[in-house]
C-alpha cells in the first residue's frame, strides 16, 4: 500500500504501454552508422547501454558535427532537466527539427511546466483514478501518496491502466505522479523525474520498463523507401456518407507512396496516437460537438499540419456564422434571414420579402439534414417549431431552383476541382431522405475548371478565402441574377469516379503535395528555431 512518504512498492503485474512508437529490430542497424534508438544523457553515469540503443551525451548530440541526425530515429531524452532553455530542452527541440521521435517532446515539456496548462488534460483521468482505487476501499489509504511511472509502467497494479493513460497523454520517460484525497481522489501533480536521483530499486524498475517498452514495440519494415513524412487520414468505416469513399482512400495511399509519403488510415480509437504523425487529414464528416473536432484540436496542439483545421471546422459548420460572414463581405447569396422564436409572431414582412416556398435550416446541418422547404404559412410554423427545438436560432432563405448545384473545391486559396450535383429525381434537393433517414442522391459529374463560368469561380474562391487556406467545397447556384453562394464546407467530398473523374490521380497528388508544402515550411521554421533561440 502506498503512503505519503514512500514510492509504491513493487508488486507482480507491472504493465507497459500498450502501443509504443515503432522501434527497429537489431538486424536493421548497419555497423558504424548511428543507431535508430538513441538515449541522451548529461552524464555517462546516468545510463549504461544494455541492448541495441546508443547512449550519447547531450554535448555530443547538440554539437554541429554530430552524426546523430537520422530522421525517424527514436530519441529518449534522459537529461537531468528539460526545463525551458535547459540543455535537455534543446535536445528535444533539435530532435524535432531533425524529424526524430523524441520522448519528451517540446510540447509535452511546455505542457508540464505549469499545472494550469496540464490540469485540463488530467481532469478526465480523475474518474478513472477513483474507479481504480475503489477496489482498495477495504485497505487504509493515506490522504496523499505518489507513484513512479516509467515508460507508462508502474509497479502498483491497481493503477497500472491509469499509468498507461497518463503516459499516452504525456509521453515522458520518467514521471512522478502525486495524488491527494479530499472529497474524492485527484491527480495533484505530474512531475518529470531526474534520472540521476533514482535509487537502486528505481533504477532497476526503470531498466525493466525500458526493456518492456522496447520489446513490445512493433518492428518497422526492413525494406522499401524511407518515407519523408507520415500523414494520418481520419476516417470512419461505418459512416454511411463519408467525405471520401474507400476507392478514394486507396488512391490517397497509393499516390502518397509515389510521393514518398506514408499515408495511414486511422479511426476514433487512435486519438492518443496522433502525435506519432506529421499531418492529419480528416475524411470523416466534421462537427463541433464531435471527436473530429477534438482530433483537429489535438493534432494542431501537437504541431501537426491539419486539414480540416479547428478554425475552419468552427466557421464552416455553423450556417449562421457563414451567412453573416458572406453578407458582410459582399458575397452574393440567397436572401437570408436569421430568426429567433420571438420573431415568429410577425412574419408578414418576411413573406412579403421572399415569399413562398422558403428554405428553412438549422445552423449545423449536413447532407441536407435539418433543411426543409415550407410552401405556406402553416408549413412554416410547423417546421419552425421543430427546428427551434434543436437550436435557439434558425435560418430562412429564399428558394432558388436550379437543375444542379455547383461545387467548387478550393485548396490553399485556389480552385482545384469542380463538380455538378443534380437534384434528386422528383425532389428539390441534391439528397432526398426517406423516413428512416436513408438518402438518395441525384447524378453527379466532375467538370473541367475552364468549363466553369468565370464569375462563379471567382466568387467561390473569394468565399473560401474568408474561411482560411485549407480545403473547402463551395456550394453555388447559377441563377438568373448571376452566381450565388449557398455555403462553404470544410470537409468537401473527394470520391473516386466522381470528383476525380476529370483529373484522375492528379487530384490526389494536388492535395498531398499541398500537405508536403506545408510540412516543408513547418520544418524550415523548426530548423531555424534553435538558432533564433540562441541568438
Amino acid at each position: 500500500m502506498p503512503n505519503a512518504s514512500t514510492i509504491v512498492p513493487p508488486v507482480p503485474g507491472a504493465t507497459t504501454l500498450s502501443r509504443p512508437l515503432p522501434l527497429p529490430s537489431n538486424d536493421e542497424d548497419t555497423p558504424g552508422e548511428p543507431s535508430d534508438l538513441l538515449v541522451i544523457v548529461e552524464n555517462s553515469k546516468d545510463w549504461s547501454a544494455h541492448a541495441n540503443e546508443t547512449v550519447v551525451s547531450a554535448a555530443d548530440y547538440l554539437s554541429p558535427g554530430t552524426r546523430h541526425v537520422k530522421p525517424g530515429s527514436i530519441v529518449i531524452n534522459l537529461c537531468r532537466s528539460v526545463k525551458y532553455l535547459s540543455i535537455g530542452y534543446y535536445c528535444s527541440l533539435l530532435a524535432e527539427a531533425r524529424k526524430q521521435h523524441v520522448y519528451p517532446s517540446v510540447k509535452t515539456v511546455n505542457d508540464l511546466s505549469r499545472k494550469a496548462i496540464y490540469s485540463l488534460d488530467i481532469s478526465d483521468l480523475d474518474a478513472a483514478l477513483n474507479s481504480s482505487l475503489s477496489s482498495t476501499d477495504t485497505v487504509p489509504m493515506p490522504v496523499e501518496f505518489s507513484m513512479d511511472v516509467f515508460f507508462g509502467s508502474t509497479d502498483y497494479t491497481p493503477l497500472a491502466a491509469l499509468a498507461r493513460q497518463i503516459f499516452e497523454k504525456f509521453p515522458v520517460p520518467l514521471m512522478r505522479i502525486e495524488f491527494e484525497h479530499r472529497d474524492d481522489w485527484k491527480i495533484q501533480a505530474v512531475k518529470v523525474q531526474n534520472v540521476a536521483t533514482l535509487c537502486a530499486h528505481q533504477t532497476q524498475q526503470l531498466t525493466q520498463a525500458f526493456d518492456s517498452f522496447r520489446h513490445h514495440a512493433a518492428p518497422r519494415p526492413v525494406a522499401g523507401r524511407q518515407h519523408r513524412y507520415q500523414i494520418a487520414i481520419l476516417q470512419n468505416p461505418e459512416e454511411a456518407l463519408p467525405p471520401s469513399n474507400p476507392g478514394a482512400l486507396d488512391k490517397f495511399i497509393a499516390v502518397g507512396h509515389e510521393l514518398g509519403v506514408d499515408v495511414s488510415l486511422i479511426e476514433k480509437k487512435d486519438f492518443n496516437h496522433i502525435a506519432e504523425y506529421d499531418a492529419l487529414f480528416i475524411r470523416e464528416t466534421t462537427a463541433i460537438n464531435h471527436h473530429t473536432y477534438r482530433f483537429a484540436k489535438k493534432a494542431e496542439s501537437e504541431g501537426l499540419v491539419v486539414i480540416d483545421d479547428p478554425v475552419s471546422i468552427l466557421r464552416c459548420t455553423n450556417k449562421i456564422y457563414l451567412a453573416d460572414l458572406l453578407r458582410l463581405n459582399d458575397i452574393p447569396t440567397p436572401r437570408t434571414y436569421v430568426l429567433q422564436e420571438d420573431a415568429l409572431d410577425n412574419i408578414a414582412a418576411l413573406e412579403a420579402e421572399i415569399g413562398y416556398p422558403m428554405v428553412m435550416k438549422v445552423p449545423d446541418g449536413a447532407f441536407s439534414r435539418g433543411v426543409s422547404k415550407a410552401a405556406n404559412r402553416e408549413e412554416f410554423y410547423a417546421t419552425a417549431q421543430e427546428l427551434l427545438k434543436q437550436s435557439s436560432l434558425m435560418l430562412v432563405q429564399e428558394y432558388l431552383y436550379t437543375e444542379f448545384d455547383w461545387r467548387i473545391g478550393v485548396l490553399n486559396q485556389r480552385p482545384i476541382f469542380a463538380s455538378q450535383y443534380f437534384m434528386s429525381k422528383g425532389h428539390w434537393q441534391v439528397a432526398k431522405r426517406d423516413a428512416s433517414g436513408k438518402a438518395e442522391f441525384g447524378m453527379s459529374r466532375a467538370m473541367p475548371l475552364d468549363a466553369v463560368p468565370p464569375e462563379l469561380l471567382r466568387h467561390a474562391v473569394q468565399a473560401a478565402n474568408l474561411i482560411g487556406d485549407g480545403l473547402y467545397g463551395v456550394d453555388m447556384k447559377m441563377t438568373s441574377r448571376g452566381p450565388v453562394v449557398i455555403e462553404v464546407n470544410d470537409n468537401p467530398n473527394i470520391d473516386q469516379d466522381i470528383e476525380d473523374s476529370v483529373l484522375g490521380d492528379a487530384l490526389y497528388r494536388i492535395v498531398l503535395e499541398d500537405f508536403l508544402r506545408r510540412l516543408e515550411l513547418r520544418h524550415q521554421h523548426a530548423r531555424l528555431a534553435p538558432a533564433l533561440a540562441v541568438s
